[in-house]
């Protein structure tokens, strides 16, 4: 390899590990950039200290997949650049000449690169609702991180709502810490759950563990309710109940904590920054950047993988770690075997397959905001509700979703549209009775996340500050 600076890859998860072990097994020393302070991402995530649990106590079925990548994570430590608790919030300049604004110990640096690898994952897409901004409403991704790395869970009786396979993994991992599962309110509908019996055929494992884990959670008296709708959460200052529509009939439960979920979204705002080309998912019902098989973006030094590149799951990421890296080596001259890169790509399309399938046994709820209030909370940071983002779009002719953040400052807040994101588009869409894809795509501004607006480093010093 030819280039002076270095390949940097964002992300520690499994997509990013398995990059930096196919660098390193061609001799290239590459510099991974975690926000965490260990390697493993968020399904793998690891305590801050060790504190004693077994990888099964924490990982359950998947404790095996889980020591394996730490352990090949901490085989690599000696030959890769690893930078802990560092975020990486922008990027910027041409071709051959780009660079990553990060923030450490609350310094500012610029790191230049030759090939960047995006392994950014992903974050839970949230609906509103009545109530989900008081305290004691957390997200599946929060409870699961909780329980993960402190150790410790977000209360001590919990409903677990919206969808997907996440919903049922950490509804039962919390019953199986100790805490007292009140229900699981599935916002899909029962019928939905027949797909199940065609992914059995290409995938029994998945569809063998969730009838695991359901029917567990049903024998210990957990409550599971389908076609839920939410009508508020209960209590004056926090959490102490969920009232609910489901079958028809309203219903409460009295609970302390409320973790919810529909699937995840990915995390593709460095991407956008880097300036690659999108294109709608609608598996994904979101904008992705457009990459080849093996993981190769419009911008020829830029390369995404795992859920930040598509929602896939951690077997598929570390597929595609694999394949970014790979995709690196040939560009840069390197041998890479071409009967390996085939495997590889017809593996991570198998699972493909199968998350399209699984996609259908929990379908997004498409007639949310057909019953959500219009004086509900849409975007956290700046206060605006349902309402006042309708009246706005209204006034204002909106069909584009960058158009309405303008006019009622949706996405303008701390988050930069990442939590509310998701959401405000549906709302346009509901409002317009449009696809998703017809509002745009809401572009990514820097930072991706929140920094101190008064920080020390190089810029700072130069500018004279």
């Amino acid at each position: 390899m030819t280039d002076a600076l270095p390949i940097v890859i964002v992300g520690a998860g499994p997509a990013g590990i398995r990059a930096a072990e196919q660098l390193v097994e061609a001799g290239i020393r590459p510099i991974v950039l975690d926000e965490g302070l260990r390697a493993g991402g968020q399904i793998y995530r690891r305590p801050m200290i060790d504190d004693g649990r077994s990888y099964r106590n924490r990982y359950g079925s998947e404790a095996r997949k889980a020591e394996q990548l730490h352990a090949t994570f901490e085989r690599l430590r000696p030959a890769i650049e690893y930078r802990p608790e560092t975020l990486a919030w922008n990027v910027s300049g041409q071709e051959r000449g780009g660079h990553l604004d990060v923030m450490a110990d609350g310094v500012h640096n610029q790191i230049a690169f030759s090939k960047l690898l995006l392994c950014t994952g992903a974050t839970d897409r949230v609906l509103p609702f009545p109530g989900w901004t008081k305290p004691g409403v957390f997200t599946l991704g929060a409870a699961q991180t909780a329980l993960k790395a402190q150790g410790c869970t977000v209360g001590d009786r919990l409903v677990f709502m919206g969808s997907g396979p996440l919903l049922y993994l950490v509804a039962w991992q919390y019953m199986k810490a100790g805490a007292t599962v009140a229900a699981v309110l599935d916002t899909a509908p029962v019928r939905s759950k027949i797909h199940l019996v065609s992914l059995f055929a290409r995938a029994p494992r998945i569809v063998a563990l969730g009838l695991f884990y359901g029917a567990q959670l049903q024998l210990s008296g957990v409550k599971i309710r389908y076609g839920v709708r939410p009508e508020t959460v209960i209590g004056a200052d926090r959490v102490e109940g969920i009232r609910f529509q489901a079958s028809g009939c309203t219903k409460k439960l009295e609970c302390d904590a409320i973790a919810y979920g529909f699937a995840l979204r990915p995390e593709t705002q460095l991407a956008d920054l880097a300036g690659c080309r999108f294109r709608f998912e609608d598996r994904d019902r979101t904008w992705l950047p457009e990459r080849d098989a093996l993981g190769r973006t419009s911008r020829k030094d830029v390369y995404v993988s795992g859920d930040g590149s598509g929602i896939a799951g951690a077997d598929a990421a570390e597929i595609d770690g694999q394949l970014a890296a790979l995709a690196v080596l040939n560009d840069v001259g390197k041998t890479v075997e071409g009967d390996r890169l085939r495997q590889l790509v017809a593996a991570r399309a198998r699972i493909l397959r199968q998350r399209e399938i699984l996609e259908n046994a929990f379908p997004f709820p498409r007639d949310w905001f057909e019953t959500v209030p219009a004086k509900t909370t849409l975007c956290r940071c700046e206060e605006i509700s349902i309402g006042e983002v309708r009246r706005a779009v209204e006034a204002g002719n909106i069909g584009e979703i960058n158009r309405m953040k303008a006019l009622s400052r949706v996405g303008m807040g701390r988050c930069q549209g990442r939590m509310c994101s998701a959401a405000a588009t549906e709302v346009l869409r509901s409002i317009r009775n449009v696809e998703p894809q017809e509002t745009g795509r809401l572009r990514a501004q820097a930072p991706v996340k929140p920094i101190p607006l008064g920080f020390g480093g190089p810029l700072d010093r130069e500018a004279g500050r």
